[in-house]
């Protein structure tokens, strides 16, 4: 069982780990008598504290992951409610079998991991049995509750590690991986571009561009046109109706009187201590040269984010304001007196006063207090306008009768002027037809619109001589990717029958060590894919984006497998496949057991509870 200790190790303090963190910081109501359990397994009973504070926390990740909050409504769409329970019947299908085993373990090992937790440790990096009944007091929970808790995850972890500990990536898998991945190639290529015809593209004949403009009709097709009348007012508009006097700039200068005048400050880091005499024990070591502050943040298995203060002024350290700032450079303070107890404080810069004066920033407070009212005098109207449409007046009526600018425009999908450079606008433009009720819309930073579509006109192939412009650019690059293509195919064969590239007068180049995952400027977009297919010796043409590339391969190279890196990738590459491995058949063994449970009627769910449960959720 050569990889018990990575894999299994892995396993049971992650899943402890959650378990531990979904205890803390989730209240849930009592239900009682009927609908105390959402289901049972075996013996093993699923409450409905435990299952709401499941879906609470999970809801919650659910939420961080998606970047925005996520109601539980919203998840249920997804099947969230069915997988948090399915989830749970399979932990308890696993602690049903660990205890059909006789699998357990000792008050001894479940003291350990209790206090090991820094959940359940005071400010002196020790376990703290008062912050550890407080918080499973926050949670409903005892203290023999939740120690049975961690004696059976104990339990349902030594089955897992006992299945999934032998479990191991075989060397030749892994070494054929780390070669497929890390393996390179030798190229010499030319990318012939117009730059490189042999010849002059010719003159276009009229038949010429009649043709192309027929073949690529699509290219110079102007798609469906609504013609819109609209009536708009943005902040914009209002700004030399708006006026900023002094006193209200001076008045939000003085408001951020925080941001424009900052006090000297200090960065600071403070690790505190129980007593004056070990904190002074502490620094006594230190001053010694015995120890460093960092190894003391580590010996308290801290790290140096926990005792990170930032920027701290006078005012934020409070009484041990006067012994920080007293350094007149970066250093150690103290045994100082914090709101954590005695603490030594560890300075690590010195940011001098400053001051930012009004007139440097009068301007940009103007532009501010400006563009606010602005904003305000639009929001003012909009009531005034939704009571003219709701009256029946039309868009001109809007832009006589307000201050909104009446305006037209002939709007497609690719059109972004005007009113059209706001999302909304096309939004609304999208779904409008004619004869549609103008609404007002708010279309984006702080403006308003209304519209109207006019006329609908169907996609409409522009005339030769509209586009005639575009249509010879497009007819020359076509013309100059043929004849490129045909030089480079032409060098290709020659190369076949044993032409030297260099005697090709081609814009040669060459890659040794070309990766499956290089970026190559100039080169098409299936190149580097198609390079990694072809064979020593084999040569190739890629068309793309008016011109060719011609490359030959020159050598397929192995990776070094004996380097630090190598070791390194390999190495977690292993791991990886074993975790996935582990996973997988934890999987078929849980669904195996759950099976067989099922089979014997041993599984039921409370759908009463579970909906009850269901109800009490936000």
């Amino acid at each position: 069982m050569a990889k018990k200790g990575s894999v299994s190790k892995a396993i049971v303090w992650s899943i402890l780990g959650l378990l531990f963190v979904g205890l803390i910081g989730f209240g849930t109501r009592d239900f009682g008598g009927a609908l105390s359990n959402v289901a049972t397994v075996g013996d093993e009973e699923i409450t409905t504290r435990d299952y709401a504070r499941d879906l609470q926390q999970r809801l919650r990740q659910l939420s961080q992951e998606a970047g925005e909050p996520v109601t539980f409504a919203q998840a249920q769409l997804m099947g969230f409610d069915r997988a948090v329970l399915a989830s749970m019947i399979g932990e308890a299908v696993l602690d049903t079998e660990a205890a059909r085993l006789g699998l357990s373990v000792g008050d001894e090992e479940v003291r350990n991991q209790i206090t090991s937790l820094r959940d359940f440790q005071g400010p002196d990096g020790s376990f703290n049995r008062e912050f550890y009944a407080y918080a499973l007091k926050q949670n409903g929970l005892t203290i023999p509750q939740f120690e049975t808790r961690v004696r059976r995850e104990t339990a349902r972890n030594i089955l897992r590690a006992a299945l999934v500990g032998a479990v191991k990536t075989p060397d030749t898998y892994t070494d054929t991986f780390f070669t497929w991945a890390r393996e390179t190639r030798g190229i010499t290529w030319a990318r012939l571009t117009e730059d490189d015809l042999a010849e002059p593209l010719p003159e276009p004949s009229d038949a010429d561009l009649a043709a192309y403009h027929e073949a690529h009709a699509a290219d110079f097709t102007l798609g469906e046109t609504k013609a819109i009348t609209y009536a708009w007012l943005t902040p914009e508009m209002m700004m030399d109706k708006i006026t900023v006097d002094e006193d209200a700039l001076r008045a939000l200068y003085d408001q951020r009187s925080d941001e424009y005048v900052q006090p000297e400050r200090r960065l600071v880091e403070r690790l505190a201590f129980v007593s004056e005499a070990d904190a002074q024990a502490a620094r006594d070591r230190i001053d010694a040269g015995e120890t460093t502050f960092d190894d003391l943040v580590a010996e308290r298995g801290l790290s140096l984010d926990d005792v990170d203060l930032g920027e701290a002024s006078a005012r934020d350290l409070g009484a041990a304001a006067e012994g920080v700032f007293a350094l007149e450079e970066p250093g150690i303070a103290g045994p100082l007196p914090s709101s954590l107890g005695p603490a030594l404080f560890r300075v690590n810069a010195i940011l001098t006063a400053s001051e930012t004066p009004f007139e440097d920033v009068r301007d940009e407070l103007e532009a501010e207090l400006a563009g606010d009212r602005a904003r305000r005098a639009v929001e003012d109207q909009i009531t005034q306008i939704d009571d003219l449409l709701a009256a029946g007046a039309t868009i001109e009526e809007l832009a006589d009768e307000t201050d909104m600018e009446l305006g037209q425009i002939d709007w497609r999908q690719d059109v972004a002027d005007g009113p059209a450079a706001y999302q909304g606008f096309r939004d609304a433009a999208l779904v409008a037809q004619p004869g549609d009720f103008p609404e007002l819309i708010e279309i984006d930073q702080g403006a308003i619109a209304a519209l109207r579509v006019d006329e609908v006109r169907p996609p409409v192939l522009q005339p030769l001589n509209d586009v005639k412009p575009e249509v010879i650019a497009g007819w020359e690059r076509a013309k100059a990717e043929e004849q490129l293509r045909a030089q480079a195919l032409a060098a290709a064969e020659a190369i076949r029958n044993g032409a030297e590239m260099a005697g090709l007068d081609l814009p040669l180049r060459s890659e040794r060590k070309l990766a499956r995952n290089a970026y190559l400027d100039d080169a098409p977009p299936s190149f580097v894919e198609g390079v990694f297919q072809m064979q020593p010796g084999d040569v190739r043409v890629f068309e793309a984006d008016g011109g060719a590339t011609l490359v030959r391969l020159d050598s397929i190279d192995p990776p070094d497998p004996d380097t630090p890196e190598a070791k390194a990738m390999k190495a977690g590459f292993a791991r990886q496949i074993e975790l996935n491995y582990a996973q997988d058949l934890l999987g078929m063994y849980s669904a195996r057991l759950e099976a067989r449970l099922r089979a014997q009627d041993e599984i039921t769910i409370n759908s009463q509870a579970v909906n009850a449960v269901h109800a009490q959720l936000p």
